[in-house]
Parts: C-alpha cells; structure tokens; sequence
C-alpha cells in the first residue's frame, strides 16, 4: 500500500523552514547579483513577505529570466527571481525526502552523496563485470515532461491539498518555456485532451531537477524490478544496462521504448546501441574503459578554449587571481577522476600567465 503524507503545507510557510531555505537558495548564485542583494537587504520583511503570502494561498511566481550556455551542449537556461528560488527550497526541504527515500541506490543526478563522478565509478564498476551495455538517452527530455504525469506521480504520496497547489503554481509558471525546444509526439491511443496537455520542466530550477528523478523513477523501478536488470544506473535521461549477452540488452531495450511511452516520452533509438564494454563508454564527460578512463576529447578542446579566455580576462583585469585559482582547481579536480596526469602537465604548460 502506497503511503501518504499529509498536514505538508504548513511546515512549507515555517519561517525557520524558509530561513534555511533562503541560506540554500544563496549558495546558489552570486551575491552580487542584484535580486539576491536587493532581498537580502531587507532579508527580515522579505521571509516574512514570503512566509504570508504562502501562509495566506496568496503566493504567486514571477516571470523567468532566460540565457543559452553552449558547453557541453546547447542548452536554453531558465533562471527564476530570487525569491521563488527561496520557495523552490522550502517546497523541497519538505517533500523532497518522501521522494528520495523512493529513488534506487543508482539514480545519479541532483542527489545528496551521488554526482557525476560517482556515476563514472558505478559504470566502470559494472563495466568490470559485464561484458555488454545498451547507452540509452531521452529525445528532449525537459521540454517533453507531462504536467498531468508528473503531478499523478507527486499526488501518489503527496495528500495535502494546498502543497499540490503550490507544486500547480510552480508548474503553471513554467508552461510554454520550452515549447520552442520540443517537437511534437503523437502517441497511440492519443486524444486531443493528451496532445494539448502542458509539458516541459524549465532547465535550472531546483524544483526541475528533482521532479525529473521522480518523473524517470517509474523507468528505473521498472527496469530493476520487471526486466531484473542487476546493473542499470541513471544520470537524468542518460541511463546505461549492462549484461552477459547482447540479446538480453536488445530485448531490454524493446521494453524500456514501450515504457517510457506511457510517460510520453521517446529512446534517442539511433544512439540506444547494445556494445562491447571494452570500446569504451562516452558517459558524462569521460570514455570509460574496465581498466582506465578518459577525458572526451571535446571536453578538453573546450577547457583549453576556456582556459585562455580566463588568462585573457585575467590580464584585462576582468578576473581575479583567486576567481581564476578556483576555476583552474575546480577543473583539475574534475580531469584527476581520469588518467590525465599528462594531459593536465601539458595542458597547463601551453597557457602562461
């Protein structure tokens, strides 16, 4: 028996709850930016703001503000005011353990002790093992979202009235942010009512990226618990399956393009290939091999394009010393997850500050 949770509302609107949830939501972004300053400026009347017009069924999100990051791919951003990012948290601090307490162990992204790293270590492990895997992604998969499904999946355990109509509020804004960027998909047994419905989840919203694990948590239950699948993990919409024979990951994959379309959603099936694990898997950001790893050559074309637009903007004083020290640090520490000990000795030889 599925089990509810109800009375969630009021621990949302908690001044301490909001207290908290403001401290996370400026981890965030820069202090500097002008909506994080200008609600820290009168941080006390703001939570209070917040915490009645939540209190009072009075709370409405503002407009998004959109930009497009280029590496590692296209990727049109949505980033809301300052003061729904601090709602987004509260909402989160409250529902968002009922939903992890639900995830599988190898469910990667936007979670507490997962990332992408340790995803790298859980595929080369399997790769160890296996000595075949079927890479599978999602065709668009945050424009294609379906608003009617994914509230089904938070309702099944969220039994409070006004927090579904906070999560309806959140949901509502950010229609139509990524029509744009979603082709339409007929489906069989579709009607007009299903065509039209609301879909898409804006990118860079907290509340986004959990709600995508919850939304791809009936793929991953499916795929341990009816395919049996003992090695399977997921990244967002980039999942690997692994197996002693070809044939097992073929049919597998037959099966999980007839799942994802109960949730509206489509297999990238010209990249969704069954291969040796010794060709090296390309998967976030590495080419993972049982026996070592790389960095993906574009990858690393980028960091170098990077690294002398840093050296540029240091010498033109755009950039401090410690902001550029911390970009160099942040990057080291990612390539040192692969064998890259020459790659990083060169690299950092051709750039001469």
């Amino acid at each position: 028996m599925t089990r509810t949770y109800k009375n969630l509302y009021p621990q949302i609107y908690d001044l301490e709850n909001l207290w908290r949830a403001w401290r996370r939501a400026r981890r965030g972004g820069k202090r500097k930016w002008a909506a994080v300053a200008d609600f820290e400026i009168d941080l006390e009347q703001n939570l209070v703001a917040l915490h009645e017009e939540l209190r009072n069924l009075a709370y409405a999100p503002g407009a998004y503000r959109h930009f497009t990051i280029r590496e590692p791919k296209v990727r049109r951003i949505s980033a809301a005011p300052f003061r729904d990012r601090v709602v987004h948290h509260a909402l989160m601090q409250v529902i968002w353990p009922i939903f992890e307490a639900r995830m599988i162990h190898d469910s990667y992204a936007c979670r507490v002790g997962k990332g992408t790293h340790r995803a790298v270590d859980r595929a080369q492990a399997f790769s160890r093992r296996y000595p075949y895997v079927l890479q599978c992604d999602v065709v668009q998969f945050f424009p294609a979202i379906d608003h009617a499904i994914l509230r089904d999946q938070l309702a099944r355990h969220i039994a409070c009235t006004d927090t579904m109509a906070l999560i309806d509020n959140i949901l509502d804004g950010g229609v139509g942010v990524l029509d744009d960027h979603y082709d339409m998909v007929y489906f069989p047994d579709d009607d007009l009512f299903a065509v039209n419905r609301p879909r898409g989840l804006p990118i860079g919203n907290l509340t986004s990226q959990n709600w995508a694990n919850v939304y791809l948590n009936d793929l991953d239950q499916f795929v341990k618990h009816e395919l049996r699948c003992r090695a399977y993990l997921r990244y967002a919409d980039d999942f690997l399956l692994f197996a002693g024979d070809k044939a097992t990951l073929w049919a597998w994959r037959s099966e999980i393009i007839r799942k994802l379309m109960t949730l509206r959603l489509t297999l990238h099936e010209d990249r969704a290939q069954v291969y040796p694990v010794k060709a090296g898997i390309p998967w976030l950001g590495f080419r993972v091999f049982p026996s070592h790893r790389r960095l993906k050559r574009r990858n690393v074309k980028a960091f170098g394009r990077r690294l002398r637009a840093q050296r540029d903007a240091y010498h033109a004083g755009r950039l401090t010393l410690d902001e550029l020290h911390r970009s160099l640090q942040a990057w080291i520490a990612h390539a040192e997850h692969a064998d890259t000990y020459n790659l990083r000795r060169d690299l950092m030889k051709q750039v001469i500050f």
